[in-house]
C-alpha cells in the first residue's frame, strides 16, 4: 500500500517544508519531495502541518476511564478503547497509560486492580488504533507490589516503571495537610482510612532502595526506561541516578531540574501546566522550565488533548521555534523512552504521522496515521 501526501507543511528535525509531499509504503516512510508514480492514495492537506506522531510517555487518562467516580467501574475493554480513541484523536501515536500500582490503596490504583488494567491494555493491543503502552507507577513504600510487577515484566504487559514516593513530606505532598486532602478528595475515605494508609506507607519505607534497585535492574535487562517521580531536590535526583533512573518526570523546582540534566536524565513536564500557566500542587511552571532549558518532554499527565495545543502555544510564549517546540513531543520522548524507529519525519522511520488544522486559531488534529494507516479524521471547516 502506497499513500502520497501532497501540499503539506513537513516538520523535519531541523526545518520545515512548505508546499512538499511525502510517499507512506508498507507503513514506513518511503521518500520525501521525491517524484512518485503509482501511489494508491492521494491525500492533499492543503497546507496543514504534517508533523510526526506525539509520543506520550505518561498519561494516567486512562484511570479515569476504568474509574470515571469513586468505586464505579466500567468493563476494561471498553475503557481501553475509549482511551486509544481520545488518544488518536489527540494526534498521540505512542502512549505509555500510566497505572499507579500503590498496595491496598483505593480504587483502581490497588496492585491487582491495576495489574488488570495493564493485561486488558496489552490484550486490547491487537484492536487499537494507535501503539499503547503501559507505564507502571510503583509506589515505593509498598513491600508488596514488586512480586506483580515482575510478573508484568515477564508477560510484556509493562514499557516503563516510575518510582514514586507519595509519603507525607515528599514530592508534591509536603506535607501531611496535602496528602490527607488529596486522598479525602478523590476517594471520599474517612479519617480513620487516611491514617490507616499513612502508617503503613511510613511504616514499609524501609527497604524501599533495594526494591527500586531491583526493579531498575530488571527493567533495563529488557531495555525498558525507569522515572522518579516529583523530585524535589539535589539529593532525591543523587539517590535516583544511583538506582540507575534515566527520567525525571515533574521535578518539583528549577534546583532539581537542573541536577536531572546534568545527571543525564531526560525531564518531563506536563502539558496542562503550561495551558493553565501553573502547576496543580503549586510546583514549577513547565513554560518556565522550557525556558531555562531543563526540559527535554511533554507529556499529557492527564489530558491527552492538551498536549498539541501546549506544543503550539509555547512559540508564542518564549523565543523558540515550532521546530523545537515539537521535539518536546517527539525526538526528545523517543530517546527518552528508547525508541529509535519513531519520533522523527525520516526515511526509514514508521509512518506514525499527524496533520494539524488551526480551527479559530486553535491546533487540532485532523488526521492521524499509525504505522501508515489513517486511523482518525476530522474535518473543521465546513466551507
Amino acid at each position: 500500500m502506497k499513500t502520497l501526501i501532497t501540499n503539506a507543511t513537513i516538520v523535519l528535525r531541523d526545518e520545515i517544508l512548505k508546499e512538499a509531499k511525502m510517499l507512506i509504503k508498507d507503513g514506513f516512510i518511503h521518500s520525501i519531495n521525491s517524484e512518485v508514480s503509482g501511489a494508491d492514495q492521494v491525500i492533499d492537506l492543503r497546507g496543514d502541518v504534517l508533523m510526526p506522531g506525539m509520543i506520550d510517555i505518561h498519561c494516567d487518562a486512562l484511570e479515569k476511564e476504568v474509574e470515571p467516580r469513586p468505586n464505579v467501574h466500567f468493563p476494561l475493554d471498553f475503557a481501553c478503547a475509549q482511551a486509544d480513541k481520545r488518544n488518536a484523536a489527540a494526534g498521540i501515536t505512542t502512549v505509555y497509560h500510566a497505572l499507579s500500582f500503590a498496595h491496598e490503596e483505593l480504587g483502581v490504583r490497588n496492585n491487582n486492580f491495576a495489574a488488570e488494567v495493564a493485561r486488558a491494555v496489552y490484550k486490547w493491543q491487537p484492536h487499537a488504533l494507535v501503539d499503547n503502552r503501559v507505564h507502571c507507577r510503583y509506589e515505593i513504600t509498598d513491600e508488596t507490589g514488586v512480586t506483580i510487577l515482575k510478573e508484568l515484566m515477564e508477560e510484556d504487559s509493562m514499557h516503563m516503571i516510575s518510582m514514586m514516593d507519595h509519603t507525607p513530606g515528599q514530592g508534591q505532598f509536603k506535607d501531611l495537610t496535602a496528602y490527607k486532602n488529596y486522598l479525602s478528595r478523590t476517594y471520599k475515605t474517612s479519617d480513620e482510612e487516611i491514617d490507616e494508609i499513612i502508617e503503613r506507607k511510613i511504616a514499609s519505607a524501609s527497604g524501599a532502595f533495594e526494591r527500586m534497585s531491583e526493579l531498575t535492574r530488571l527493567a533495563h535487562q529488557r531495555n525498558l526506561s525507569v522515572a522518579s517521580h516529583d523530585d524535589e531536590s539535589i539529593e532525591r535526583i543523587a539517590t535516583m541516578r544511583e538506582i540507575g533512573a534515566d527520567i525525571s518526570e515533574f521535578p518539583i523546582n528549577l534546583e532539581a531540574a537542573k541536577a536531572a540534566k546534568a545527571a543525564k536524565m531526560s525531564t518531563v513536564f506536563g502539558a496542562p501546566n503550561i495551558l493553565r500557566g501553573k502547576s496543580q500542587s503549586g510546583s514549577m511552571k513547565a513554560i518556565d522550565a522550557i525556558e531555562n532549558g531543563v526540559a527535554d518532554c511533554l507529556c499529557a499527565d492527564y489530558s491527552p488533548a492538551a498536549l498539541i495545543v501546549a506544543v503550539f502555544k509555547i512559540p508564542e510564549l518564549l523565543d523558540m521555534s515550532l521546530v523545537e517546540a515539537i521535539k518536546l513531543v517527539t525526538i526528545n520522548p523517543a530517546k527518552a523512552a528508547r525508541l529509535e524507529d519513531r519520533g522523527e519525519i525520516s526515511v526509514g522511520k514508521r509512518a506514525d504521522l499527524i496533520a494539524v488544522s488551526s480551527p479559530g486559531r486553535l491546533p487540532q488534529i485532523s488526521k492521524t496515521w499509525s504505522a501508515g494507516e489513517l486511523v482518525f479524521q476530522a474535518q473543521y471547516d465546513h466551507g
